[in-house]
């Protein structure tokens, strides 16, 4: 992934952290994008410094009980990539990602 140059899906997946879906399921429900997509996408935009990752405590997972979640976060640099995506990518910018429904909240 070149510096400063995001692919589509990669800025759909970097706007949605940005609204608030902060997981990989969350992202991939809000997107519709595939986990093929989304979970390597995730791991390169990490990578590249564009996102910042932490696993939730195990114990929160274990109460409800489900697997444990790894929570993403825009980094400065990553909140810059995305802008000028959205300059590329008029239709991303014109079709931001709607909040249907409101995140789960976050338990880091």
């Amino acid at each position: 992934m070149g510096k400063g140059f995001l692919s589509f899906a990669a800025a759909v997946i970097l706007q949605s952290v940005r609204s608030g879906y902060l997981y990989g399921f969350d992202i991939i429900d809000i997107t519709g994008l595939p986990g093929g997509t989304v979970y390597p996408a995730l791991r390169r935009l990490e990578e590249a410094g564009y996102l910042t990752s932490k696993w939730e405590q195990p114990s929160i997972s274990q109460n409800e009980p489900r697997p444990a979640r790894k929570y993403y976060e825009l980094t400065k640099t990553g909140h810059e990539v995305l802008a000028e995506a959205l300059k590329r990518y008029r239709m991303l910018e014109q079709t931001q990602v709607k909040k249907v429904r409101q995140p789960k909240p976050q338990k880091a």
